[in-house]
Order: C-alpha cells, then structure tokens, then sequence
C-alpha cells in the first residue's frame, strides 16, 4: 500500500493433542474418540476470539486466535481415531506474554484431557547449522517520532511528492526478529496491498515496484541528514 509500516503483532504456534483409545467404527462405544474431545476445545478458541476483542493494544490492535489444522491418527477410515492434534496461531499484542497465551488454552473446555506446546522451530539452515528456538514471534512497533519513521516519511515525501501515511501491519514479518528479538530499528515500506496476501487473488502492481525501487535509493540519504 506504499504506507510507512512501525509496527506489528507478535505469533505464537500452539499444538494441542488429545489421545483416545481406537476400535472399530462398526462399534465405536468401544473406543474413546479422540477428535470428540477436540470439539469442545475447538469450540472454546473461537469464543476466545471473540473475546481477545475487548482488550486491544492502542495502536497494534487486539490479538487473534485460530485452529488453522486438526489431523487424527487412526489406523483406517473403519476405525476410532486414537490420536487429534489441533494447530492454533494465536496473534498477540505486547501485554499478551507467552504465559498469558498458554492461561488462556488451559482454561479452555477438555484443556485438561490435553496436551499443550509450543513447537520447536528447528530447521536447518542451507549450512547445515540449526538453532532450535520456540515458535514465539514477538510483537514491536516503533514510535511516531522514532528517527526511522520520520526518515521514511521523508523519503517519501521527497519521492513522490505528497505526505505519507504510516501505520502497521495485520500480518507479522521477519521483523519479529529484527526489532521484536534483536532489537534492530525497523520500518516497512513496499507495492501491493496487505489484504490480497495468502489469497488466491495475491498480487502486486508491477507499476508500484518500479515506484518503491525509489524509495529503496533514497532512505539511506534522508537517514544520514536526519
């Protein structure tokens, strides 16, 4: 949208399993079906949704949840499920701490017949080198008046001529590390709109990437005169 982003929510990934016991599904009162437990759980995380809100951060907005997988283990498509693992994104604002995320799942209908983790992110990297770290991805945002910000919006300015707008992302990015972990100043700027992402209708307009390249050129002047 060729806006001045400072800012985004964090994310957390949460497994959630229930076990159960399998038999056959000609008889199923003999078995203990896993994905029955999920239900209400299920049921439960998008009450929380819902409820999440009413206690918006000012200016990132109000957190989010969703089931974004479930997979069962049984041992055919004639049988009980044994197994039913629930994948949840849970999207948080600064206030809402890994602690806060995990209360909140446990409070949830059958939470107590689960089990409840954050998965390990331990993919090698193209060296081979792997650093196992939680899939906790903080939130951040920078000030109005933050040196960046302003150096953005001055680029912009400069480069096509009218005021910018700056605000914030509804997704996350790699800046959940940047800034969220390492603390590093951190802006966005780029082509397209944020609502066509992960969408069958993902786009950008070509004309917008040629625009931004400019912006890309300018910022590190405007940066050393600010």
């Amino acid at each position: 949208e060729m806006d001045i982003y400072r800012g985004h929510r964090g994310r957390t990934e949460i497994s959630v399993t229930f076990k159960g016991r399998s038999c056959h599904a000609s008889a199923p009162e003999r078995g203990d079906n896993a994905l029955y437990k999920a239900i209400p759980f299920i049921q439960g995380v998008e009450r929380l949704h819902g409820e999440l809100k009413s206690r918006p951060d000012p200016f990132l907005g109000p957190g989010s949840i969703t089931v974004t997988n479930v997979s069962t283990r049984t041992a055919s498509l004639n049988a009980v499920p044994d197994e039913c693992n629930i994948y949840i994104d849970r999207r948080m604002h600064p206030a809402e701490t890994r602690e806060v995320v995990l209360d909140e799942l446990h409070a949830l209908p059958n939470a107590h017949l689960a089990e409840i983790v954050v998965p390990l992110y331990a993919v090698p990297s193209y060296t081979g080198f792997t650093f196992p770290v939680e899939k906790i991805f903080p939130a951040w945002s920078l000030q109005e008046d933050h040196l960046y910000v302003q150096a953005g919006k001055a680029t912009f300015e400069s480069c096509y001529g009218r005021p910018a707008k700056t605000g914030k992302w509804v997704f996350s990015t790699n800046a959940t590390y940047w800034m969220g972990k390492a603390g590093i100043p951190t802006i966005g700027f780029g082509p397209g709109e944020e609502h066509w992402a992960h969408t069958v209708l993902d786009q950008v307009p070509a004309a917008e990437v040629v625009q931004c390249a400019d912006f890309y050129a300018m910022l590190p002047l405007f940066l050393e005169v600010l």
